[in-house]
């Protein structure tokens, strides 16, 4: 019984940390992006030169919506930002993980 209880702790803490990875991204699956008036969200796709990283963006429900696509290979960046003060949101990608974060706007 001691083993088991064991394994379904060491079960249950991995599982925790990857979810404790809030910022990571999977392949397709959606981020939202809050830049103050402007919003929207991203994803990526896994294609043979790098991985895509697709952002749409309006500001506000009325707002025209805008299409950012960049391609990412191991260890760049994209950063997107406002001149507003709501500062800027960096996707990067490490190896073969992607991680949306707050950034400072002025890392452009």
């Amino acid at each position: 019984m001691s083993i088991r209880r064991t394994l379904f702790a060491v079960a249950f803490t991995i599982a925790s940390l990857a979810s404790a990875h809030a910022d990571g991204l999977r392949p397709i699956e959606g981020k939202s992006i809050d830049l103050g008036g402007v919003s929207g969200i991203a994803y990526y796709t896994v294609e043979r030169d790098g991985f895509h990283v697709v952002a749409t963006l309006a500001q506000g429900e009325a707002g025209t919506p805008v299409r950012v696509v960049s391609v990412l290979a191991p260890g760049q960046r994209v950063v997107l930002s406002t001149p507003q003060s709501a500062g800027a949101i960096e996707i990067s990608r490490n190896g073969e993980s992607v991680t949306v974060r707050k950034a400072n706007a002025a890392t452009n």
